[in-house]
């Protein structure tokens, strides 16, 4: 049996491809910045002695960790309408998506931050900073330095992850896949291109993420 490739079948959804790879690339942006900042802060959160902060952080990581991602995306785009609260498919995507790297990506801090050496909080102490300044201007820095390959890891898989966003209609890169293989029954080739395309997103993230590491630390090589 054999079986032609016919890649230039796809020429007229590279419109859709195109515009696809634009809504991956915006909902990677937007969950990847407010995915890490949700992320620091239960990650502080778990580190402060009121056990009421520290439990509210520590159920929300736990739920999120112990749950399939396509649940919480149903949960937030067809749940959330019963209590009022209707979000289109983008918003819905990435409210979703930042959840859900947020409670990831706060054990990956967390962890960073828990092998910092007592000496530094006890010299933030010893300076008359506060828990929450020695935790930002001493501790945080070397913390994202230990953990940041883990981090990134995690956001390429966030970004691979966001697939799933096209179950709600959301017309990202799978969602563009899906329809041209439906109208063109060029299966093969459609997924082989939208694979590509994803290898393609994730190696550019890393040289981003690596960029910014050389950039943020003043040894980069930690």
């Amino acid at each position: 049996m054999s079986y032609s490739l016919d890649f230039a079948g796809l020429a007229p959804y590279l419109p859709q491809f195109a515009a696809g790879v634009w809504a991956t690339i915006k909902l990677t942006v937007f969950s990847t910045c407010l995915g890490l900042l949700l992320g620091t802060l239960c990650a502080a959160g778990r580190t402060y002695k009121e056990k009421w902060l520290r439990l509210i952080c520590a159920s929300y990581i736990e739920l999120i960790r112990n749950t399939p991602f396509i649940v919480q995306l149903f949960f937030v785009f067809f749940g959330l309408p019963a209590l009022g609260l209707r979000l289109s498919a983008w918003e819905a995507g990435a409210l979703a998506m930042v959840l859900n790297l947020g409670a990831y990506s706060a054990e990956i801090i967390r962890a960073g931050i828990d092998a910092t050496p007592k000496g530094q909080w006890e010299a933030g102490k010893a300076l008359g900073l506060t828990r929450r300044q020695t935790l930002i201007h001493v501790v945080l820095s070397p913390a994202y330095q230990r953990v940041y390959p883990a981090i990134v890891s995690q956001c390429i898989i966030v970004m691979l992850g966001s697939a799933v966003v096209s179950q709600i209609s959301l017309e990202e890169l799978t969602f563009a896949a899906n329809f041209a293989q439906s109208r063109s029954f060029l299966s093969f080739e459609a997924y082989m291109l939208t694979a590509l395309i994803y290898l393609l997103l994730a190696v550019a993230m890393r040289f981003v993420f690596s960029t910014i590491k050389q950039f943020s630390f003043r040894n980069p090589s930690i």
